[in-house]
This record gives structure tokens, C-alpha cells and sequence, in this order.
């Protein structure tokens, strides 16, 4: 059973940082697309990052570009979103995926099958 658990949310200050983390199990982690996304309620999600753990190939929407950076460890099955200079606009509920087993198709855009339960990130002005 694929299983992907979020944590690392919270609330910040303007200009702070925080560091996602997304435990993953169920599925060969080392041939994996994954990718964080954020949503709010009753709003389209907006895909972040995504990351080839295979190769280790990340890809970034234009709006974090820059900002947030997606790593890996593949020894852990940990998929980490380091977020900095957050922005109030950045307070969402954010989602690690599983976007199947496909470099190519690996990217902002791509169709999530899986993903965690979500974690909180508030950011005050």
C-alpha cells in the first residue's frame, strides 16, 4: 500500500523558512516521480516541484522558482521541500504526490495517483 506522510508545517514569520518532509512506502522509491503541491480550500491546487529520484532531476513552477528547493533521500524514502523568503501568499496546505515512474513525464503539470494527507503552513506578515 503506497503511503506518503507529511510533516514540517507550522506558522512563520514573513521571510523565514521551512522544510517539508514527505516519508513515502509502498512503491519502489528509487524509480519514482515525486512532487509537492499546495492547495487551499475550494481552490485548483498549484503543483510546486517535482523531483526524478532516479536521476535526481528536479523541475520548479515559475512562482518558487528560486525560492523552494525539492531534494530526496533515497535512504530514508524522504522527499524534503526547503521553502525560504516565504510570503503570506505561501500559506496553503501543502501535499507531497506520487506522480508514477516516469522521467519524461516528470514535472510541474504531471497527474499525481498518490498523495499524503497534507500539512498546514501558515506565514504572517
Amino acid at each position: 500500500e503506497v503511503q506518503l506522510v507529511e510533516s514540517g508545517g507550522g506558522s512563520v514569520q514573513a521571510g523565514g523558512s521551512l522544510k517539508l518532509s514527505c516519508v513515502s512506502s509502498g512503491f519502489p522509491f528509487d524509480q519514482a516521480c515525486m512532487g509537492w503541491f499546495r492547495q487551499a480550500t475550494g481552490k485548483d491546487r498549484e503543483e510546486l516541484a517535482t523531483i526524478y529520484i532516479g536521476g535526481g532531476d528536479s523541475r520548479y513552477a515559475d512562482s518558487v522558482k528560486g525560492r523552494f528547493t525539492i531534494s530526496a533521500d533515497k535512504s530514508t524514502k524522504t522527499v524534503y521541500l526547503l521553502m525560504d523568503s516565504l510570503k503570506p501568499e505561501d500559506s496553503y496546505w501543502y501535499y507531497c504526490g506520487l506522480a508514477g515512474f516516469s522521467a519524461s513525464s516528470c514535472y510541474p503539470g504531471t497527474d499525481f495517483v498518490r498523495q499524503g494527507q497534507g500539512t498546514q503552513v501558515t506565514v504572517s506578515s
